[in-house]
């Protein structure tokens, strides 16, 4: 069983997000939850949105924006399995442009 680590990118601006009525919004949180339950056996941990971000280099720490809104962690049997479990994820569906990156995760080499 592997590890997959699945990253939301956003594609809307603040002016998009802005226009989303409370009922489009319970809505989408519903599907969610929805969601998670019927994955609830592939999830190791549903995530988290993803908010204040800082960018820690040699030259020291910096606050940053990008795409990124949140991340979800499954198992799953093989990395197309984890694909698929994602295939049908409410966030695609929100704004146009939406993705979801499924990254494998394996476990550290034994020593």
């Amino acid at each position: 069983m592997g590890k997959f680590l699945a990253l939301f990118n956003g594609a809307a601006g603040e002016l998009d997000k802005a226009e989303l009525t409370e009922q489009e919004q319970t809505e989408f949180i519903q599907a969610w939850a929805s969601w998670a339950q019927a994955n609830e056996k592939a999830l190791i941990d549903p995530g988290a949105p993803l908010y204040a971000k800082k960018l820690v280099t040699v030259q020291g720490v910096e606050d940053f924006t990008d795409t990124l809104t949140g991340y979800t962690i499954v198992a799953a049997d093989s990395h197309d399995e984890a694909v698929q479990i994602f295939a049908e994820h409410p966030h695609l569906g929100l704004f146009a442009g939406n993705s979801i990156a499924v990254i494998e995760c394996p476990a550290p080499p034994a020593d």
